[in-house]
């Protein structure tokens, strides 16, 4: 079938979401007020809480949620069949990660923009604060060693992305001076910040840039790695206004751009889509597709760790309420797109079916490099790119993704620390610097310590991601509806979301403890056990803050 159908029926169905179903959330739901100061303006500092405006902090949501894995995940998914991981994309961006995302924003906002772990405290009780908090640092231990991988690979792999993304940090800083400091116009510092980074596209594979194989008698993949945290943790402590939101915004319009770019060679190329839509020869060792499509496909179409970022970053940052209809929702929907632009290339990108068959010979397989050569063949059809710089600009958007997603999850990390000394009252550890260097340095334990002198250790608790941040989504999904119910408005649309999310999640958990110990795999059996134990602690919690909410309405009426 022509690739065209996908992109129209995706598209076309994430749109009318926001649309109609965004409207109708944020009018009859969440009931929006702009006459509410936002915690953006109660509590103004300059460095985390500033009010912004709404199309750059889209920016930096948008660009701080969709990191690799909604590249990754659907990219692997596809083993199964495109029309699943279509199904499950765009559904789920639709009714699952715009109520999660949008609601996440909502409910910060509405308690002087509390992350969502110190938030459950108030509106769960404290032990589902407990549960939710290790969680938390779980999600983000995965996310920031993962990432360092990730990104160090791709720079590795193609020299020649080396300028455009490091060169994507100095376009930063000088857009958020021009913005903030010399109050210049949005539409022109866009216009000549996207037109810089795609020059330095160009430029990059004419200049190839490669570290030694040794430096320092470490590999070059430990090295990236080392150089990928010192920025990151700096970038945590700078003003979100100097570098991070500007990174984010930037790049967001860029990313926006390729995606396009993509968007368009399909319908210029008209790429046939070779996968079978249900693959019924799926290779040996493949799990079964139902829970496990739900839990390898989260980023794309709901990801807990969405919540963290709309609880942490965004709403310290929201102008006003209404702002967060186009920031939240519409910030899924700028990472469903990604997700459907990766199904479409690892599955309509290859040449025959053979080809398909070769790459997805087994489970795991595809991810990132089925991304990259696929949309590279379509962007060549489509568009007559150099293969070359084709690829380059394929390898740059999914490492700025990931970059981006890094910047914000450290940052995270370190509120995190910063709570937890508010919590346990450590009064040094909430301060910025030393909850800085804790969030660094439990990466870099788990980055070196659990994968040698290589770096590359956070792939070894990676393959628990999807579940553990699943889980996250539901706690998420639970505040939000026990804050509807105590409003007494209807939490139908969050509840069904909830209930269908820990069902599929408790499944997985129960199919990878059971690999896990076929392997011999007892780390990961064992972290997997601790997570099954959340998740049901989680489900539990669930079902006693709603039968309690609903007793005390009954009693009040």
């Amino acid at each position: 079938m022509s690739a065209i159908l996908l992109v129209v029926l995706g598209l076309g169905g994430m749109a009318l979401g926001y649309i109609f179903y965004s409207r109708f959330i944020a009018e009859k739901i969440f009931q929006l007020d702009d006459s509410r100061p936002t915690p953006a303006h109660e509590f103004e500092d300059g460095i985390d809480f500033v009010p912004t405006n709404k199309y750059v902090l889209w920016g930096h949501h948008f660009t701080s949620v969709a990191g690799a894995a909604p590249i990754v995940g659907p990219a692997i998914a596809v083993i199964w069949g495109w029309l699943p991981a279509f199904l499950w994309v765009t559904l789920g961006t639709v009714f699952f990660a715009g109520m999660h995302d949008f609601g996440a924003i909502w409910a910060s906002i509405r308690n002087n923009a509390k992350s969502v772990g110190a938030l459950t405290g108030d509106v769960v009780g404290k032990r589902a604060r407990s549960v939710f908090m290790i969680v938390i640092f779980l999600v983000l231990l995965m996310v920031n060693a993962v990432f360092g991988v990730v990104i160090a690979g791709l720079l590795i792999n193609n020299p020649g992305s080396v300028i455009p993304v490091w060169g994507a940090i100095a376009v930063a800083l000088v857009i958020g001076q021009l913005i903030y400091r010399a109050k210049a116009s949005l539409g022109l510092v866009s216009f000549v910040g996207v037109a810089v980074l795609y020059a330095l596209i160009y430029i990059g594979p004419a200049v190839p840039l490669s570290l030694p194989d040794q430096v320092m008698g470490l590999s070059a993949n430990a090295t990236w790695i080392l150089l990928l945290f010192f920025y990151a943790a700096v970038a945590s402590l700078l003003p979100v206004w100097m570098l991070l939101q500007p990174r984010d915004y930037i790049n967001g319009l860029q990313l926006f751009v390729g995606l396009g770019l993509l968007y368009v060679a399909v319908f210029i190329a008209n790429p046939t889509v070779v996968a079978p839509a249900i693959n019924a020869e799926v290779p040996a060792g493949t799990p079964s597709m139902i829970p496990l499509l739900f839990v390898t496909i989260a980023c794309g179409a709901i990801s807990g760790f969405h919540g963290l970022v709309a609880s942490g970053t965004t709403s310290k940052q929201l102008n006003k309420e209404s702002d967060a209809r186009l920031v939240g929702y519409f910030g899924a929907v700028g990472e469903g797109a990604l997700a459907l632009a990766a199904i479409v290339a690892a599955t309509a990108g290859f040449a025959t079916l053979a080809d398909w068959q070769a790459v997805y010979d087994a489970f795991g397989k595809g991810g990132v490099g089925a991304f990259v050569n696929g949309g590279a063949t379509i962007l060549s059809a489509g568009l007559g790119f150099n293969a070359e710089i084709a690829a380059t600009m394929l390898t740059v958007m999914a490492a700025l993704f990931a970059g981006t997603t890094m910047d914000t999850g450290l940052r995270l990390q370190r509120y995190i620390f910063q709570e937890w000394g508010e919590i346990y009252n450590i009064k040094w550890l909430g301060k910025p610097l030393p909850a800085t260097f804790l969030a660094v340095g439990s990466c870099l334990i788990l980055a070196f310590g659990a994968g040698g002198a290589d770096g590359s250790g956070g792939l070894l608790i990676w393959p628990l991601f999807g579940t553990t941040n699943q889980l996250l989504a539901g706690l998420t999904l639970l505040v939000i509806a026990v804050m509807l119910v105590r409003k007494r408005v209807t939490a139908t649309y969050v509840i069904v979301p909830l209930a269908f999310l820990l069902l599929m999640t408790l499944a997985a958990l129960l199919i990878q403890l059971h690999g896990f110990y076929l392997k011999e795999d007892w780390f990961l059996f064992g972290l997997d056990l601790i997570v099954l134990v959340a998740a049901i602690l989680v489900t539990l919690e669930c079902v006693s803050a709603l039968r309690s909410e609903k007793r005390k309405l009954i009693a009040s009426n």
